[in-house]
């Protein structure tokens, strides 16, 4: 037997189609005492861990000269909206050699236009009318 057929992981819907290298903004909702909010953060995704339990992505981002990053578990209730910022053009699955650089030598390129196109299949691309 195997564990998938007990734990059926679910992934949170707000979270869409991301991958190393995008840019991304979070918006986790925050408990504070008895008041809720929203908290922003954004930051580049370095990696992805897939799993039985449904895998998580790390973001990472530079706070007053400082890497901050966070994992995030896809099917976590406390993330409330994520949005693509812009896709980054990468040749790995995991972006950890970003920590040992600053500031312009962190700068990804961003993937092309056509290049996401080709990975979006021709129905969903453009809107029936």
């Amino acid at each position: 037997m195997d564990v998938r057929e007990f734990v059926r992981p679910k992934i949170n819907p707000n979270i869409p189609q991301i991958s190393p290298g995008d840019t991304i903004r979070l918006s986790l909702k925050t408990l504070e005492g008895d008041k809720e909010r929203l908290q922003h953060f954004q930051g580049v995704v370095i990696g992805m861990r897939k799993g039985v339990d449904g895998g998580s992505f790390t973001v990472r981002r530079v706070s007053h000269g400082i890497g901050v990053e966070r994992t995030f578990p896809f099917q976590s209730p406390s993330v409330q909206n994520v949005e693509v910022v812009r896709h980054g053009q990468v040749r790995r699955a995991k972006l950890y050699y970003m920590r040992r650089l600053s500031a312009k030598q962190a700068r990804l390129k961003e993937r092309r236009e056509k290049a996401i196109e080709q990975a979006v299949p021709q129905e969903e691309a453009q809107p029936s009318e």
